[in-house]
């Protein structure tokens, strides 16, 4: 049952990760979760690949890394959020009869592990050229906080995402991301532009460092319904961002900026007669 009329706050970690060494990079997500908590978060964000690191160069190394989930690696982000009291999203790679996947574990203090979320669209780069395209349909979680929508980072830059989620009633989504140098543009507009054109908020957090010789930028954000930036981090800190949310205001969709004479409301007034295109294929080369 969701008791989501109550305003909460929640936290995007912008933290390095190091490659192939899951016991240290869950000891620094108890760590981030702990002072997170301490900050009053009760949804905890956590960057793509979190668990395990990102710029791999061959399918054998990542399945050395994958696991199932639930799992290992779930069971203890489980532990930590039912100690801490917080529902945790967090990135890893899962193994599954049916593929290996750049995947998210949503974990809560009640269930323990409560689902998944696999990378939908595939840059080439880092552990995406040697995993499977996700298979499963985009979904929205009810949550005792809120109606919870997830993205994997490239993801989000598809405007048809966010849309989906939204329209399925999601208030926050969740976007762990690996951003590395040359995706400021995504990190500086593209987090903003989804929550406004959604009315929904967006929680993106990035990870720092150097790995494999590509950088990563940071600048993960937290943003309300208007795509305005609530919290942010700069480019080269570990950090934890923390900000109060109300999902009521996410379900208004009817902005009305003068009574009687202006408002909007970007899901009543969508003409999908006229999207047909956006669903069909690009002419490829």
């Amino acid at each position: 049952m969701t008791n989501s009329d109550a305003k909460f706050r929640v936290a995007a970690v912008q933290m390095d990760v190091q490659i192939g060494d899951k016991a240290h990079n869950l000891d620094r997500i108890e760590s981030y979760a702990e002072q997170a908590a301490k900050e009053g978060a009760r949804l905890v964000v956590f960057p793509e690949c979190v668990t395990t690191g990102y710029c791999f160069e061959s399918r054998d190394e990542v399945m050395e890394l994958a696991e199932p989930t639930p799992g290992p690696t779930t069971d203890r982000l489980a532990s930590i959020a039912r100690r801490l009291d917080i529902t945790i999203v967090a990135g890893l790679i899962e193994s599954h009869e049916d593929g290996l996947f750049n995947a998210l574990a949503l974990v809560t203090p009640e269930d323990g592990w409560r689902a998944g979320y696999r990378k939908l669209h595939m840059p080439s780069l880092g552990v995406d050229c040697h995993v499977d395209p996700g298979n499963r349909p985009f979904a929205v979680h009810d949550l005792p906080l809120c109606r919870l929508g997830m993205n994997i980072c490239y993801d989000g830059s598809f405007p048809e995402s966010g849309r989906v989620m939204a329209l399925a009633g999601a208030e926050v989504i969740a976007l762990p991301t690996n951003w590395p140098t040359g995706a400021e543009e995504f990190a500086l507009y593209a987090v903003p532009t989804r929550g406004m054109e959604n009315v929904v908020y967006y929680v993106a957090a990035n990870r720092v460092g150097t790995e494999r010789g590509f950088r990563f930028i940071g600048l993960s954000r937290i943003v309300d319904i208007h795509g305005k930036t609530m919290a942010v981090a700069d480019g080269e800190s570990e950090t934890v961002l923390v900000a109060e949310i109300d999902p009521r205001k996410a379900r208004q969709k009817k902005i009305i900026r003068v009574p009687g004479k202006h408002s909007i409301d970007r899901m009543k007034d969508r003409r999908p007669e006229f999207y047909g295109p956006i669903a069909g294929s690009f002419p490829q080369d």
